[in-house]
């Protein structure tokens, strides 16, 4: 596994009342989401970048009403006009 590092400002975390840790954490998960949301990971790799299993992935995107499945309605609209 690769290894990232990131500065944050002075007082970032005690303003995230959070651990090193916990934003740890929360910025894998916000990345695995973004990157889901453009499509650029699955959901199962997604959730491998936020270190979580696949289930607890789906329902962070739930509780933040993003959609779990990703459509393409071009490609959907090709397949309904050829099946």
């Amino acid at each position: 596994m690769a290894t990232l590092t990131i500065e944050v400002p002075e007082g970032a975390l005690s303003a995230l009342r959070k651990s090193p840790s916990e934003v740890e954490k929360d910025v894998r998960l916000a990345a695995a989401i973004d990157w889901f949301r453009r499509g650029l990971v699955s959901q199962g790799r997604a959730a491998e970048i936020a270190g979580i299993p696949r289930a607890d992935f789906i329902d962070e995107l739930a509780a933040r009403k993003i959609d779990v499945f990703q459509v393409d309605f071009d490609e959907l609209k090709r397949e309904i006009e050829i099946g």
